[in-house]
């Protein structure tokens, strides 16, 4: 791996990717891994569906619970009175409060456990105060029973995290999905017989034949043939890497158009796919502990809650006010910390954002990473198939002879070409097709190892061959094939005479440039990190004009490029699309994956851009600001009248003490301004 800053324009050229890349690959023991992550996404449903039920059936129990209470009927002008009616009204609520405030109560066992108060806290001191207290007002105490702060209070807060959890179904597949990429069984060789057997029945030294297209069940050397191996979703190398024998190959890999024979080097736990799984993992252990911004404000309304109540009690006593007094004034200021708005505040913006992303191609998986888009300040890139087109295609093709045009030069190559199962061949073959050209008749196609491809066409012979070719035949290069950029670069001979050249590379995609533009405008530092070689790497970031680039890296390397900007005080973005990728997604503060990339890497990244476009990228953060700013300002909202309410609720201010009521009206009203302010954000992001 190797760093090259354009600061500096320090640029050396080197060898090593073929040797690295030799450490690699597959592992099948890791199902329990698979099944537990297909579990954990179940589970979520599960959740999603709980918190749907609890919410419906305690919307129910609020009708009569609001019926029966005195403070309702007061505000409304209503009386509903009979034998016990309190008593009914206490086993409603108990009803309630064990059922409805049970995820909440859960929620703040687990938080104290993790020494992590957060929205969950706040929720069950509030609701635990208003039962506790209202249950003792109805055996004797002196005073008004909460029980309709209690009810409304569980059935807003439910209402909050059903919306939230619905809108970010967060459960990450990615481990389940890496596992998938092994086939489930290999073909092993045992003299003339070849047996089906299960991958995970492998050992070391086992002989295995891969056919045509299949995927490598494990890593190894190769005993026997050759073929064509496309590593890109592993390594990142965007060419099909050629592989013969003695040649190590990676599980995982998709094997081309000849069948191989392998040895088996390594499985299960010190194969190149699990040593991936192995970081994904831990990356993902690391973020979940990010708290987004709800949270960090329930975390300070909790303090608050508890300091002001305990206060206001404390206080109250020592001025010598009677007990039920001091215990009332105590559970209206602990009640009124907990405002209802907060539980619609933040999930009605993320459930809008997140629609509103969707419909313009991104979809937000993390929602802390996408509130965190705004703090990006430095991006790294993966190439292949994220800032190019991840595809072998051709760039340029000239004709050197005046009797043949550039056209017609195509059409013979391709014609050559079909008959060739090589990835070159493909691409050139392609491009002559999408141009409506004819396509001759071939005779005596024979294959040059290694060199190139030969046969007849209308009665002469022809060869596309490699530079190879021409320097073993002293023919010269034409100036015109060099290029500086990375490019591979074919000839075509007719009757051994040069007379055109076909140059093919992977294309940068087109909206690039004004996607790196645009970033670089919002004062980011943008990279690129690949598994691909030196040459390509440069070209790439040189006509992209990045800040630096990091060529010929494995995954392990991608993740300690990200921890070193990372510790170099950066806040650091990582795009890509493979499986390569995936633990870089993971670690990075905000992983963005591109969507025609492979389902591994869409599922451990934080955001996914559907289209696949870079110009996304720049929508990304500008969403992530307005979304953030709109967070904010319910917030401000849902905590503001707190501001005004709490010191009235303490009863310290002559004159001026707020009753429940009051208290009541003021929170519907910033209930209302909370959810009218985040339908405010569909206008922002369809500017």
């Amino acid at each position: 791996m190797e760093k090259h800053n354009h600061d500096h324009q320090k640029h050396h050229h080197h060898e090593h990717g073929s040797e690295t890349k030799k450490s690699h690959s597959s592992g099948h023991q890791t199902n329990n891994k698979s099944d537990h992550q297909h579990g954990h996404h179940d589970h979520h449903a599960m959740m999603i569906e709980d918190f749907k039920k609890r919410f419906w059936i305690s919307l129910v129990l609020t009708v009569p619970i609001l019926a029966l209470s005195h403070m309702i009927q007061q505000l409304i002008g209503f009386e509903i009175t009979f034998f016990g009616d309190q008593y009914v009204l206490f086993g409603l609520s108990s009803i309630l409060f064990f059922y409805g405030g049970w995820p909440f109560l859960k929620g703040l066992w687990d938080e104290l456990k993790d020494k992590n108060p957060g929205m969950m806290t706040l929720i069950a001191v509030a609701i635990t105060v208003a039962y506790v207290y209202s249950s003792a007002v109805v055996f004797g105490l002196e005073g008004m029973d909460f029980f309709w702060e209690l009810a409304t209070l569980i059935v807003i807060m439910l209402l909050g995290h059903w919306i939230e959890m619905k809108s970010v179904m967060g459960a990450s597949r990615a481990l389940e999905l890496l596992v998938q990429m092994m086939p489930s069984e290999a073909h092993l060789v045992q003299g003339d017989q070849i047996k089906d057997i299960k991958v995970d029945q492998l050992k070391k030294e086992d002989i295995i034949l891969i056919k045509a297209n299949e995927k490598i069940p494990a890593d190894g050397t190769v005993v026997d043939g050759e073929s064509h191996l496309d590593e890109s979703m592993l390594t990142g190398e965007s060419k099909p890497v050629k592989k013969s024998k003695g040649d190590q190959v990676i599980g995982g890999s998709v094997n081309g158009s000849q069948s191989i024979k392998v040895k088996v080097s390594k499985t299960g736990k010190e194969s190149y796919l699990n040593k991936v799984i192995t970081l994904v993992e831990e990356a993902q252990k690391a973020k979940s502990k990010t708290q987004n911004l709800a949270n960090i404000a329930a975390r300070w309304l909790t303090f608050i809650a508890i300091g002001a109540g305990t206060a206001t009690l404390v206080t109250w006593i020592s001025l010598g006010k009677p007990l039920d007094f001091a215990l009332e004034r105590m559970v209206t200021v602990m009640v009124i910390s907990c405002p209802h708005a907060l539980g619609l505040a933040i999930p009605l913006v993320v459930a809008i954002s997140t629609a509103v992303s969707a419909s313009k191609g991104l979809l937000i998986r993390n929602r802390t990473a996408f509130e965190n888009a705004r703090k990006i300040t430095a991006m790294v890139f993966d190439k292949t198939g994220t800032l190019t087109e991840g595809k072998f295609g051709v760039s340029r093709y000239e004709s050197l002879t005046d009797d043949i045009d550039k056209e017609e030069l195509l059409a013979f190559a391709a014609s050559l070409e079909q008959q060739s199962e090589h990835p070159i061949a493909q691409g050139i073959v392609k491009v002559a097709k999408e141009a409506g050209l004819t396509l001759k008749k071939v005779e005596n196609f024979e294959s040059l190892t290694a060199k190139g491809i030969q046969g007849k066409i209308d009665g002469k012979s022809w060869k596309v061959v490699s530079p190879r070719y021409l320097k073993e035949n002293k023919i010269e290069i034409p100036e015109k094939a060099g290029s500086d950029a990375a490019e591979t670069i074919v000839f075509a001979l007719r009757e051994e005479k040069l007379i055109g050249f076909i140059a093919l590379s992977d294309k940068i995609r087109e909206e690039s440039s004004k996607a790196i533009e645009t970033l670089r405008e919002k004062g980011m530092k943008l990279y690129m990190a690949t598994g691909d070689n030196e040459k390509t790497a440069k070209a790439v970031s040189d006509k992209l004009g990045l800040d630096g680039y990091y060529s010929e890296v494995l995954p392990h390397q991608k993740v300690e490029i990200i921890k070193k900007l990372q510790k170099e005080g950066h806040f650091v973005a990582m795009t890509g699309d493979g499986v390569n990728d995936a633990p870089a997604l993971a670690q990075a503060n905000v992983g963005i994956a591109v969507g025609s990339g492979t389902d591994v890497a869409a599922e451990t990244a934080d955001i996914i851009l559907v289209n696949s476009n870079p110009k996304d990228i720049a929508n990304l953060v500008l969403f992530g600001r307005a979304t953030y700013n709109k967070m904010i300002q319910n917030l401000a909202w849902a905590t503001g009248y707190n501001a005004i309410a709490l010191p009235l609720a303490t009863g310290f201010i002559p004159g001026l003490v707020i009753s429940p009521a009051i208290g009541a009206v003021f929170m519907s009203l910033s209930t209302v301004i909370v959810a009218i302010n985040a339908q405010l954000l569909k206008r922002k992001m369809l500017l």
